[in-house]
């Protein structure tokens, strides 16, 4: 069990051009500007990390918060992620977004060093005659497509759908897709910031030019047919590999009160949409009103709201069928292995290295062999529950760092960040003496 189980968090804000003032005015964000376009809830990215505001941690990072911790407090489920899995975020679009698309992992990480980005968004609120882009209304081809972004038509071939209080879209990687104006918006997300822009409305930034576009990768990762919400959630609003989302209502009425259970497999992350009330857990206590979100580690037991409420409820649930990767590195050769779920061995290969040659020249080696095997297979990072590499030496096997080694000369080498950083996948470092 961890010190502190529930925490209230503080948001990291984007002054986006196209926001407009809402969360401030309504959703009790503190803040000063004149446009508040995201208020990034639950986020331990480098581009807008939230912060703790309750106990024993108030004042430190999400991320500071886990890494003091340990990753057990994101829960079993998480430990085929490399980095924190998801980012919660509320959205004011005063104006309209631009018409974008998100890559995958695959791609996002060989070209972007991060996440690609799935994501699911739940409609707050809507003017009467909002409506948003989601996907093509017929397939076109490459050259189509390349053409009307040139000539600004591709409006004319996108999906425009109105919305109303209560829609929710699931945004899966590669959909074209924009938010209209006059749409507030919760979102959940795999934790990236990779967006490739292809037409914005001809605006400018506040550096007087227009915003960059992202043509050519936009075309490397777009889905160019009609796109349709996934059926088959129920009960949850949304469920894939990367997020589970469940809604809660409580009316105050004779409904004011819920029970919940956090188990050592995942976290819970709670965004309050409306109403107000209190959270407990773990003898832990905390007012909550509305746009307000909370984190509860894994394993921190029974928790029970009481109050008036709408919430979202995030959990990352298991993924069976998970392949693993193992690598056993000698003084003159890596043997790496890839077995699938029954633990049968799909491929392996036997690389030479050179001892006297730098650790991240001999790890950069291995992990590109590993990314080759993989393609080569077809097995998608995502599908593999993680790596597992044994090297000779004194091992700080919970931060992944080689602490020193005879045979390779190596000190203080974060082995799980070099190989990491190449395959987005958590690293499992073992010594051998």
């Amino acid at each position: 069990m961890v010190n502190m189980a529930l925490l209230k968090l503080m948001p990291s804000f984007k002054d986006y051009l196209w926001g407009g003032h809402r969360l401030a005015d309504e959703y009790n964000k503190k803040y000063d500007g004149e446009i508040l376009a995201e208020s990034w809830e639950l986020s331990c990215h480098p581009d807008g990390p939230s912060v703790i505001a309750n106990g024993k941690y108030a004042g430190k990072t999400l991320k500071e918060f886990i890494d003091l911790e340990g990753k057990e407090v994101l829960g079993e489920n998480c430990r085929r992620f490399r980095d924190f899995p998801i980012l919660v975020k509320f959205i004011d679009a005063k104006d309209n977004l631009s018409i974008q698309v998100h890559p995958d992992n695959n791609y996002a990480l060989k070209n972007e060093g991060q996440y690609g980005k799935t994501e699911m968004w739940y409609v707050m609120d809507a003017a009467e005659d909002a409506y948003l882009y989601f996907g093509f209304k017929k397939e076109i081809s490459k050259e189509e497509f390349a053409e009307r972004i040139e000539n600004d038509t591709l409006l004319e071939v996108l999906k425009a759908v109105p919305v109303h209080k209560g829609d929710v879209f699931f945004i899966e990687s590669g959909t074209m897709h924009a938010i209209g104006k006059n749409i507030l918006i919760a979102e959940i997300q795999q934790n990236s910031n990779v967006t490739y822009r292809v037409y914005d409305y001809g605006r400018v930034g506040k550096d007087g030019k227009k915003r960059e576009l992202h043509v050519d990768k936009a075309l490397d990762v777009a889905k160019r047919t009609p796109s349709s919400n996934p059926s088959g959630c129920y009960p949850h609003i949304a469920d894939c590999d990367y997020f589970t989302v469940d809604k809660l209502n409580l009316d105050g009425g004779i409904l004011s009160k819920a029970e919940g259970e956090v188990s050592n497999k995942s976290f819970v992350c709670i965004m309050f949409l409306d109403g107000e009330g209190s959270i407990s857990c773990d003898g832990e206590t905390v007012q909550f009103q509305k746009g307000d979100t909370v984190f509860l580690a894994a394993g921190s037991g029974s928790y029970i709201i009481e109050g008036k409420c709408d919430a979202l409820v995030t959990t990352i649930r298991e993924k069976a069928g998970l392949a693993d990767i193992k690598i056993n590195l000698g003084r003159e050769n890596a043997q790496i292995v890839i077995e699938d779920s029954s633990k049968k061995q799909v491929t392996s290969k036997e690389i030479s290295v050179n001892a006297e040659n730098s650790a991240q020249e001999v790890l950069e080696q291995i992990a590109g062999t590993v990314s080759v095997l993989l393609e080569e297979n077809n097995i998608p990072a995502g599908e593999c529950a993680g790596i597992e590499i044994q090297i000779p030496g004194n091992t700080d096997s919970k931060k992944g760092i080689l602490i020193n080694s005879d045979i390779f000369k190596w000190e203080n080498i974060c082995v799980s960040d070099i190989i990491g950083n190449i395959i987005p996948l958590p690293v499992n470092l073992q010594g051998i003496l």
